[in-house]
């Protein structure tokens, strides 16, 4: 049986600096794809989720659960939920301006999400070993200072951008071709090893 990686950094693991050039403290961390389920302000139903930049290799974001985020009447789904953490977590990559994919995340549910209550979400990354970026969030109910209702935590991998060009639909293409500073939170002189 192989071994499951942990989301849990290695002891002694240093916290990465916030890159140069990440988005600055307090602004919104742009949406990667304005179709993404997660973040993306032209779907539909998605999540809608926004982040904040914090001031260290941390962030803010939110969304609010709506009747299209339903599991049990009116309670927010947990797929859903983990989702909103995947991606929340996952913007913590604009602050190392590194392409990276979610390898592990574990999700644990505290308490139940109505629907029409926003989440917030506070995540942080606790630790980098090479390309693996170790990641932890909690989500509060109704204000950033509200009950905790969801953890979670997470293993990301760094991978070259173009492991996502190169899959990618035309239509995203366009979309990048139109919208060039989408790509810009991958330093141009970023490499990683394979």
């Amino acid at each position: 049986m192989s071994r499951v990686a942990s989301t849990t950094p290695p002891e002694g693991a240093p916290i990465p600096a916030r890159h140069e050039l990440a988005p600055p403290i307090g602004s919104k961390i742009p949406s990667h794809f304005g179709h993404c389920f997660g973040c993306g302000e032209l779907h539909p139903t998605g999540l809608h989720l926004v982040a904040h930049a914090g001031a260290a290799a941390n962030l803010t974001a939110e969304f609010t659960v709506t009747e299209n985020h339903q599991g049990a009447p009116g309670l927010a789904h947990g797929g859903l939920l983990s989702l909103a953490f995947d991606e929340a977590l996952g913007k913590l990559m604009w602050l190392l301006r590194a392409p990276a994919v979610t390898a592990r995340l574990e999700t644990d549910f505290l308490k139940p999400v109505p629907m029409g209550t926003t989440l917030h979400i506070s995540a942080e990354i606790t630790g980098q070993v090479s390309r693996k970026v170790y990641c932890a969030a909690v989500g509060h109910i109704g204000s950033p200072e509200g009950e905790i209702a969801v953890r979670a935590s997470a293993l990301f991998v760094i991978v070259p951008m173009s492991h996502f060009l190169d899959n990618a639909p035309a239509d995203y293409l366009a979309h990048i071709k139109a919208h060039p500073e989408l790509l810009a939170f991958v330093d141009p002189d970023f490499e990683v090893a394979p």
